[in-house]
Parts: C-alpha cells; structure tokens; sequence
C-alpha cells in the first residue's frame, strides 16, 4: 500500500471509527432501563411527523437542486431539473461513504450528464456552500439572542475546564505553543500541495462569492437558500412532536439543538454515532430527560440518512437510464 492510499484509507475509516466509538461510548453511558426506554420511545414515535421530516428534507434538497442552475445560467449552462436533483442526492448519499466526497461526485455527475466543465460545476458549488455557511452564522446568531445566558454559562464552564487542566500542566501550554509554531513554520516555509491547496480554495472562495454577486437572479437565489435552511429546521423540529416528552419543546430550545446537531455532521460520516449524542446532551440542558433526547436524536438522524441512501442509490441507478438518449 502505497502513501497516498493509506492517506486516504485513514481519511474514510476514522470518521467511521470514531462514529463508532461514540456509539460504544452512549451506550455505556446510559443504564439498562434508559436504554429500554429509549426504545420504547422509538417505537411509539408518531410516526406521522417522522414522514413529514422526510418530506420537508426532501422540499430542501429539490429547492438545492432549483437553485444551483442561477450559479450555472451566468456561466452559459441551464441543466435539466432531475438531472441536478439526482446529481445532488448521489452527493448526500456519497458524503455518508466518504465526507466531503459529495461536491466532487456532484460536480462530476452534471460534468457526465449535461456537459459542464468540471471546474465550473464545482466552483458554483463552493459559491453555494458560503451562502450555507452565511446561513449557519445566522441560526447561530439567532441562538445567541434566544439563550444568550444559558449558551454563555456552557461555554465560561468549559473554559474553566480548559483553563484548569492548562494551568495544572505547564509542560502541556508548552507541548501546544511548539506544536503550534511547528505548523506555523511548516506552512510559511512550505512550499507543498497542502499549501497549495489552501491557496486554489481560497481562490476558489474568491470566484464563488464574486459569481452571488454577479448573477442575474440573485434574489432568487436568496429565497431559495431561506428556503432551504427553513426547511432544515422544520424538518428537525417537527420530529420533537413525535415522542411525547419533547412534544411541547419550545422554539428557541429547538434552534440550539439544531446548531448544535449540525456541528455534527463534519465529525462523522453524516453525524454516525456524534449526532444522537450531541442532541442528547443538548436538549438535556433543558431539562429533558437523556432517553427522550437520545430518542430525538436516533429518530431524526435515521429518518434522515434512510432518505438520503435510498434517493440516493435511486438515483444513481436511475440517471442513466434517464439520459439514455444521450
């Protein structure tokens, strides 16, 4: 096994792993009547608002696919519909394999089926990805003012932790300034890919923002990315109606778990095993028991991977048969 391989076989079975593990570590936590409950929960779910998370993640996904042709109409492409939908759900279904394989399974599906360069598929997709991120600043803002106080006394405990545990161990300040001035160096001197692949993202960033910018349709474009993350939210939130413990959860408790969770997702494959227990331990800040959120968290995350495997392998199979002409 040659360098590169075992570099990318470790990139794709340590997310894996440490899913795992953080599976190992909830259950060992929780006692054997909590998990019992926990099941139960599951089971009795009002299975109702289950589907309708399913089809709201749906509406999200569409609105994704509708939204990327505004990126590509400046640069002279007008891809068909179901063709950027399927490209988008093999992304989802691919990022769960391998994280952050999607974009470039994306930008390749539309590069194979409607003939845009794969540069320029790709660059709309980063233009996407901050208007996203500007989206993600903007839930957390929102928690922010909704639960400033009890975000705020989170955050000042754990740096007490922090601030104990470095102050306790002055070899240990010392190990993080080297290692720090270590990749400092290392980066300023370097002249490797690493650079300069920081250097063609950033770039790449660059191009992506000018292209909001400049395009024609960009209020459209706008409405579609409100759309979007709405729906994020309401297809998250409407699954604490299905158990009754988390029935009556208020709005701005739900917005916290929600910035939380999806923290989560760049952990893990598609948040397997971190996601659960971060919504646990979220919503237990609230006062909500850990098997109610446990089962919030195993609810949303299976609803949601299920449908992004099974339209996603659908897709997979279906694009060419559906470009069979071509």
């Amino acid at each position: 096994m040659t360098k590169k391989t075992f570099i990318k076989t470790l990139k794709i079975t340590i997310p894996i792993l440490f899913g795992i593990f953080l599976i190992w570590l909830t259950y060992n936590k929780t006692t054997p009547s909590e998990r019992a409950d926990v099941i139960k929960y599951i089971r009795e779910a009002d299975y109702f608002w289950v589907f309708t998370s399913i089809l709201l993640g749906l509406s999200s996904h569409a609105s994704r696919a509708y939204r990327w042709k505004f990126t590509l109409e400046p640069l002279g492409y007008t891809p068909k519909f179901l063709n950027s939908f399927m490209a988008v759900m093999i992304a989802y279904f691919a990022n769960l394999g391998i994280p952050r394989s999607g974009e470039i399974l994306r930008a390749t599906t539309l590069t194979t089926y409607e003939g845009v360069p794969f540069e320029k598929a790709f660059g709309t997709i980063v233009a996407e990805r901050i208007a996203d991120l500007l989206m993600s600043f903007l839930f957390i803002f929102i928690a922010l003012i909704l639960q400033y106080d009890m975000i705020m006394e989170v955050i000042t405990q754990i740096l007490d932790v922090v601030y104990l545990k470095l102050t306790s161990s002055p070899k240990l300040i010392f190990l993080i300034l080297l290692i720090g001035l270590a990749i400092f160096f290392i980066f300023y001197k370097s002249t490797t890919k690493i650079k300069e692949k920081i250097k063609s993202f950033a770039s790449g960033l660059k191009d992506g923002v000018l292209s909001i910018i400049t395009m024609k349709k960009k209020w459209a474009f706008i409405g579609h990315t409100f759309f979007i993350w709405s729906m994020y939210f309401l297809m998250f939130y409407v699954i604490f109606f299905s158990i009754p413990e988390t029935a009556k959860t208020a709005i701005s408790t739900a917005i916290v778990a929600f910035v939380t969770g999806s923290f989560t997702m760049a952990a893990t494959n598609g948040g397997l095993g971190s996601f659960p227990l971060v919504i646990q331990e979220t919503l237990n800040l609230f006062s909500i028991s850990n098997q109610g959120g446990l089962a919030i968290g195993w609810i949303l995350w299976s609803a949601q991977t299920i449908l992004n495997i099974v339209a996603g392998i659908a897709s997979f199979f279906f694009i060419p048969i559906y470009n069979r002409t071509k």
